[in-house]
């Protein structure tokens, strides 16, 4: 009896410390899906049991993309989309997938609309050119630009702690300032322009690339590709599942209930929602985690997407920055099919239109059409020949999550991605700082936060 015994007691030893963690994901975003690609890559031992609960029937967030007609060969994204050519973390990503042979390099032209016309700034000499302000001034913001650029060691750690608005006015020159800068802050941030700090204004340009990349079959390929290999190493996959609750367990871990009342239990939870959302899933967090959470601002976006039947900026450019004050009620506009061809859009020239606005705007809650009433009269402002029968189709989407706030002291006030509870994890657009949002960061959160998990389960 005492041999079967010890025999026993060993056993489940084994069994105990080789079991399968369980591993829940809450979103299928490119964090989420990243970090269930690495978590199931780089098994310490048994690969974990992994389910990604995804609210929306597609994968991909932001990036997620929709075929506006069944016509068009590729989909197009919710959001407007592309990547810097020094996006390393999803070209990496991209090359590992071995999906490299579907990023096209581009070189659309970018443009700031000031006083009725666009202006290019994407070199020296255009710059110069700018006939809205004296020599002295742009050579003024010449030289601040260069140096937020090519400065040998970033200082974002101190510009972390500074005013984009006050420092930008001093160094560039107030009336410089004023007229380009100060616009597109407001436009960007809103109310908030004021309390946007520098490190967030210097790592916009610092990353940013004259040559852009897209991705052939659009961003809905690469995420295909991401999504298809995640669920080749056997990671559960539930679109159309909404997670309503994650509690904490006595006996450790937690339960995740979905659709409000079906529940599981999981060893660990990675949760990529909005701080907004965790706060409201994850009640047992202790206070003064939640109070964190509490403390960041972000902005929303709607993006209306229009069909046309023909080209609307004909000189090429992709993309036409509005600052705020200039009359036009929305912050971008972007011609797609000026980057991309429209032969992939059965000839349609795509247009968006966004804006990044406060959650409770009336935006919100419009219609594509009643957007339309409101935007096709200034398309005349960019092309004198507009006429609103070129317009033949047109498609809404907004996300009340799509910009954080980052404001002075900024890096003080980032939770940590291990959550005070032991095996909840929080990975979210506003810790990427004081980098932006976008797809390459995603990438880059899911393997960070992919990584902690290894380390802490083993």
């Amino acid at each position: 009896m005492t041999n079967a015994t010890e025999t026993s007691t060993v056993e489940t030893t084994v069994v105990s410390a080789h079991k399968a963690e369980r591993i829940a994901i809450i979103g299928g975003g490119l964090a989420g899906l990243t970090a269930a690609y690495d978590l199931t890559r780089n098994a310490y031992g048994q690969v974990p049991d992994i389910t990604i609960y995804e609210a929306s029937p597609n994968l991909g967030g932001l990036a997620a993309g929709f075929k506006g007609r069944a016509e068009w060969d590729w989909p197009l994204e919710h959001f407007y989309h592309h990547i810097f050519t020094n996006d390393d973390a999803i070209l990496g990503l991209v090359d590992e997938l071995g999906l490299s042979h579907l990023v096209d390099v581009l070189n659309p032209d970018t443009a700031m609309f000031f006083e009725g016309q666009s202006y290019a700034f994407d070199s020296p000499l255009r710059l110069l050119a700018f006939p809205h302000l004296p020599m002295i001034d742009k050579l003024r913001m010449g030289f601040v630009i260069a140096y937020l650029r090519y400065h040998p060691r970033p200082p974002w750690q101190s510009f972390d702690k500074q005013l984009a608005d006050k420092w930008l006015a001093r160094w560039m020159g107030k009336r410089s300032y004023a007229k380009l800068w100060q616009p597109m802050l407001e436009g960007k941030f809103d109310t908030f322009y004021d309390r946007v700090n520098l490190a967030w204004f210097w790592a916009r340009i610092y990353k940013r690339t004259k040559e852009l990349g897209y991705f052939k079959g659009g961003f809905q390929a690469f995420v295909d590709g991401l999504s298809t290999q995640v669920e080749k190493q056997d990671v559960t996959v539930q679109r159309d599942t909404k997670v309503t609750k994650i509690s904490a367990l006595p006996s450790g871990g937690y339960e995740v209930t979905v659709d409000g009342n079906n529940a599981k239990a999981f060893d660990v939870v990675l949760s990529t929602v909005s701080p907004n959302l965790m706060q409201r899933l994850t009640p047992d967090l202790p206070a003064s985690y939640l109070a964190e959470l509490n403390e960041l601002e972000s902005m929303g976006a709607v993006v209306l997407t229009i069909a046309l039947d023909r080209q609307l900026l004909t000189d090429g450019t992709y993309w036409v920055n509005v600052p705020k004050p200039a009359g036009v009620p929305f912050l971008a506009l972007v011609e797609h099919t000026n980057m991309v061809s429209a032969k992939h859009y059965a000839g349609d020239h795509l247009l968006y239109i966004g804006n990044y606005l406060k959650t409770d705007h009336t935006h919100f809650e419009m219609s594509a059409d009643d957007l339309l009433e409101e935007f096709l009269p200034h398309l005349s402002t960019f092309n004198p020949d507009f006429d609103r029968n070129w317009v033949t189709g047109a498609w809404v989407h907004s996300a009340k999550y799509a910009q954080p706030v980052p404001t002075v002291g900024y890096a003080d006030k980032i939770p940590d991605i291990r959550t005070p509870l032991p095996g909840l994890y929080f990975a979210s657009m506003s810790q990427v700082y004081p980098w932006d949002r976008g797809t390459n960061y995603a990438v880059e959160m899911g393997r960070n936060v992919a990584k902690l998990i290894q380390e802490d389960m083993e």
